[in-house]
């Protein structure tokens, strides 16, 4: 039995896995797993521990949680599945009104997890992708801890603590393969991690505002930290190695981009810009490595 569970309208179609999909940060995510029809997530909640079970049928969302903090998570369940996302995106162009039809249950979440979205982005910032999944799977496994689960529920961990990630000594960090700079963001990050939490409660650039005013955190990680852990419809990652590629491809048919063509592409989709960004990459569209691919309206099926 759940130590807390509820059930909740979905508010119209909602895809669990492709919601929650950017909360995961390694394959598999020490603290994510996708089963058929379940999302299965740990988290280190104001309460404590917790362990979350997703399930959506029949438009209508359950979850069931474990640990000290259930009642916590379960309460804010809704957010985490995107429920406060509305029906207001609608696509000025073909493009983006067919991806949205195709895809109508993609929703941005709000895991109100400000740290644990942190962590992993602090990671990803100029390192190749896979040396940020193993370094972020080697952190969690070591320094969090087991999550709390019912018999049959898959194994996942708990992000480390504040006083803990405070207390690690670099050389630790190195064996995770993250050098001194991003180790000691991380670092500070946790000795700040009050202060950023309350990000979760400000107007969305006022919350930025609060993250890039912490020494190592940009405006690519702010964004990155404020659409999965704030529900940010609108953040855009300025500064990423392959976004203005894809943006500039799939809305302009130019095989290359940059941050200013980004924001200009994307200008029209406000306030649900981060919104746009996700279908865009979940349809895979972007420039070939050399050359553009076929035309976008036979990718699409137009």
């Amino acid at each position: 039995m759940a130590d807390a569970e509820s059930t909740f309208a979905a508010g119209g179609p909602i895809d669990l896995v492709a919601t929650l999909a950017p909360l995961a940060h390694a394959t598999p995510d020490p603290c994510l797993r996708f089963r058929s029809g379940e999302v299965w997530r740990a988290t280190r909640t104001p309460d404590g521990p917790a362990t979350e079970r997703l399930t959506a049928a029949r438009g209508r969302i359950s979850v069931e949680a474990w640990g000290p903090g259930a009642a916590w998570a379960v309460a804010h369940a809704s957010e985490l599945a995107g429920v406060h996302v509305d029906g207001a995106f609608v696509a000025p162009d073909p493009l983006l009104r067919e991806l949205r039809r195709r895809e109508p249950g993609v929703r941005i979440p709000r895991s109100r997890a400000v740290l644990e979205a942190l962590i992993p982005a602090v990671l990803e910032q100029k390192v190749p992708g896979e040396e940020a999944r193993q370094a972020y799977r080697r952190l969690v496994w070591t320094l969090g801890e087991h999550a709390p689960r019912p018999p049959g529920a898959p194994a996942l961990a708990v992000p480390p603590p504040p006083a803990r990630l405070m207390a690690t000594p670099y050389q630790v960090f190195h064996r995770f393969g993250i050098e001194r700079r991003r180790a000691e963001t991380i670092r500070r990050a946790a000795s700040y991690a009050g202060r950023l939490e309350e990000a979760v409660e400000m107007e969305p650039a006022r919350a930025r505002q609060r993250l890039m005013a912490l020494p190592g955190v940009g405006e690519w990680t702010a964004a990155e930290v404020a659409v999965t852990a704030l529900g940010d419809l609108d953040a855009v990652s300025v500064g990423d190695y392959h976004l203005p590629h894809v943006v500039a491809y799939a809305l302009a048919g130019e095989p290359r981009g940059d941050d200013e063509r980004m924001l200009e592409l994307l200008e029209p989709y406000r306030p649900h810009r981060a919104l746009a960004i996700r279908l865009l990459l979940r349809a895979g569209l972007g420039p070939g490595r050399r050359g553009a691919r076929m035309p976008l309206n036979k990718q699409l099926g137009f």
